[in-house]
């Protein structure tokens, strides 16, 4: 593989998982359980989504030949997607899509932080402009899950149910291919097998600060890097795309 292939795959994998996981705290509009969170919501589907547009950019400008961020965002189909598992999975209750942030804003802020280095200048920029809004995605999601495990007993159970349903995802966050191998070698991206102990190192702490506990990984779920994915994002890409479907050229 070329690098130059390699950093447009890299670009949609990065590019799908933001686009993906707005798309599905989108769906909490109107319905958060106050005013407040209602809007902290939104407006981190809109920092995602945001970024989601800023790599399916790059990635546009990488293949040339007229494609635009649109069509690359809602004219692929599921087997084209690129993004972890974790983030198609739906919502669950409110305990369950914080859970689901926290576990993703934890790898993400340690993927743009070691791409914020990167050879490479255009991701070095992305990256850093997403790092201050990942920040702050990670700090509200760990600051609902902390008040989870140390509220009620309800709450705690259900924050401890939504771990245990979502850690066999986790594995896939740092699954590696081809695209890996190639960018690894040039210095562009990162070696996720390393990130991962800083992951869980860091989900550990927070996990013990809401006295839940990490759960044992009996069944890894894995294939996002690859096309591979769950029964639930065919159903989401067809909400998600039906507009610019309908409406060819429909723009952003």
């Amino acid at each position: 593989m070329k690098t130059k292939e390699a950093i447009y795959a890299y670009c949609l994998r990065i590019a799908d998982n933001n686009m993906v996981l707005a798309q599905r705290l989108a769906e909490w509009c109107s319905r958060g359980p106050i005013l407040e969170e209602d809007l902290a919501l939104t407006n981190i589907s809109l920092d995602l989504l945001g970024q989601a547009e800023n790599f399916y950019g790059y990635a546009a400008a990488i293949k040339g030949n007229g494609v635009q961020a649109d069509d690359l965002a809602f004219l692929r189909t599921e087997r084209e997607y690129y993004n972890n598992l974790l983030v198609e999975q739906p919502n669950g209750d409110f305990a369950f899509t914080m859970m689901k942030q926290l576990l993703y804003a934890a790898f993400a802020k340690l993927l743009y932080e070691g791409l914020s280095t990167s050879n490479d200048a255009s991701f070095q920029s992305l990256a850093t402009k997403g790092l201050k809004e990942i920040k702050y995605h990670l700090r509200h999601s760990a600051d609902w899950i902390v008040r989870f495990g140390n509220g009620t007993e309800e709450s705690a159970s259900r924050a401890q149910f939504a771990l245990n349903e979502l850690w066999p995802y986790t594995d896939d966050l740092f699954e590696m291919n081809a695209v890996d191998a190639e960018l690894i070698g040039a210095g562009i991206s990162l070696n996720l097998m390393d990130m991962q102990a800083h992951w869980k190192q860091l989900i550990t702490e927070i996990v013990a600060d809401a006295n839940l506990h990490i759960p044992e990984t009996v069944n890894s779920i894995k294939g996002g890097c690859n096309g591979i994915h769950s029964e639930h994002l065919g159903h989401l890409l067809c909400e998600m795309q039906y507009l610019q479907r309908v409406h060819p050229g429909a723009s952003w």
